[in-house]
């Protein structure tokens, strides 16, 4: 059981994230800032404090390449100059994440469908030389649309990849629309446990719950892929950006800027604060 204090490390983490993520997007004067709110939280459980040294995090849905920077800034593998270079012409921090450059970005992501793919292949790889490697891959809801993603899950399955972790953000909005408007709810759990994943449900924003499902699934192997829906809100903690499909794409006024730094102070880090 996550303590209090414990709870309170972890809101604090998620609010000081979310001033890095959005601090990035008003410089770069840059879009895509609803995606990284949303899944900033599953980065925390995966790679922040669930990857070990042997592991491999890919981020799929690599729109949100800000929230993988401010993870990876605050792993220590991206320094504060570096960050500060963001969408910058000569940066190494471009807006979808570029491949060997970072210790943590191993491949370029972005153009959808190639997470699992890949993944799937760095899990097989881990079983043929039989080492206990994991592999956490984070997908949009939108991305589960894509053909690859659905041969790269057979693959999993036929190759018995339990150690093969999926996120999916669940935020229920793509590009031009609502997800289950578009070709349907293909990030269903019933879909995913019915071909053979291991499945499970989280709120995508309670990081120790998400910590939790990941450590049970994990626990004992038993030959299947592991998926986890995390049910998210786009533009999480600020109030204008949550559920607006606009927030896909808009870069913020110096106003909108304020007002979003006002919405995550007070959500996540007021209460730490009167509690110091």
């Amino acid at each position: 059981m996550t303590s209090t204090t414990e709870i309170t490390d972890l809101q604090t983490l998620q609010g000081q994230l979310r001033l890095k993520i959005l601090s990035l997007y008003n410089q770069a004067h840059a879009g895509h800032i609803g995606c990284s709110l949303s899944c900033v939280d599953l980065m925390i459980a995966t790679l922040v404090l669930r990857k070990r040294e042997q592991d491999t995090f890919l981020l799929s849905k690599g729109h949100a390449a800000a929230s993988l920077y401010v993870c990876l800034n605050h792993l220590g593998e991206i320094s504060d100059e570096v960050l500060a270079t963001y969408y910058l012409n000569g940066t190494t921090l471009p807006a979808h994440p570029a491949p060997n450059k970072h210790k943590g970005i191993p491949f370029a992501t972005g153009s959808l469908g190639h997470g699992l793919p890949i993944g799937s292949g760095i899990a097989q790889a881990g079983k043929l030389t039989g080492d206990d490697s994991r592999v956490f891959v984070l997908m949009s809801d939108g991305e589960t649309n894509e053909g690859t993603t659905w041969e790269a899950a057979h693959f999993a399955i036929q190759h018995e990849l339990d150690n093969l972790i999926v996120l999916v953000d669940k935020n229920g909005l793509q590009g031009f629309g609502q997800t289950a408007d578009v070709l349907g709810d293909t990030a269903s759990v019933q879909t995913w446990n019915a071909i053979g994943f291991e499945t499970a449900v989280v709120d995508g924003h309670n990081v120790a719950e998400v910590l939790s499902t990941i450590d049970r699934l994990t626990a004992t192997p038993n030959g299947k892929p592991k998926l986890i829906i995390a049910k998210t809100v786009k533009g999480k903690g600020v109030s204008y950006m949550e559920n607006r499909l606009e927030w896909h794409y808009l870069p913020m006024t110096e106003t909108q800027y304020e007002q979003a730094k006002d919405d995550v102070n007070e959500r996540y880090l007021a209460l730490t604060t009167v509690q110091e």
